[in-house]
């Protein structure tokens, strides 16, 4: 299934086929717009003059270069330059574990914890966002190895409406924000938000 994450074909095209894209896409989409988030992977590569985002590059860039080309315009995230250095540092750690393969991170996994595991030991992960991934890969990427969507948490459920896991198209990501303003709304008064 093609990803429909920033609802915009190129930057979308881009998350297809560059795992390690879509890994910036994830670490991006805090505190920002979602389909922003997810397009910023496309706008970094514009930018660089790439066609898809070298790990390698990234990690060894001039930092402050790095934070000019985030800064835009348009900015590749609301933070320049704090998410410029996040992104700086999600690349060192996925040459220096990966050797700039992402995709080694979960091809040798044994399961869905293991998966998890290592997702959550990247630079800007937390546990949230560790779960948001596993389940991405799990729902939209084939990753599915035994005990993934109990490592993702409820965002692995099946028919969820979530996160950016559940996003497939522009009805999806309706639904998703309506759980997500739910959600906020249940924190604030007390009570907990319908499963989504």
């Amino acid at each position: 299934m093609p990803i429909r994450l920033s609802q915009d074909a190129d930057a979308d095209a881009l998350l297809d086929r560059d795992p390690f894209a879509l890994l910036v896409g994830m670490l991006l989409d805090q505190q920002f717009p979602m389909e922003r988030a997810f397009a910023g992977p496309a706008l970094l590569a514009q930018r660089l003059g790439r066609t898809e985002l070298d790990p390698r590059e990234l990690a060894s860039y001039d930092p402050a270069a790095l934070v000019e080309i985030f800064r835009g315009p348009p900015a590749v995230h609301r933070y320049p330059g704090s998410m410029a250095g996040r992104v700086q540092a999600l690349a060192a750690a996925v040459v220096d574990q990966y050797d700039g393969d992402v995709t080694l991170m979960w091809r040798d996994v044994q399961d869905g914890h293991e998966l998890f595991g290592r997702i959550a030991a990247l630079p800007g992960f937390g546990k949230q966002k560790a779960q948001i991934f596993t389940a991405l890969l799990g729902k939209q990427r084939g990753v599915t190895p035994p005990g993934w969507r109990e490592a993702a948490g409820s965002y692995g459920d099946d028919g969820s409406y979530r996160s950016v896991a559940d996003v497939v198209d522009p009805d999806s990501l309706v639904r998703v924000r309506e759980f997500k303003q739910a959600a906020k709304a249940a924190a604030k008064s007390g009570v907990a938000p319908a499963k989504g």
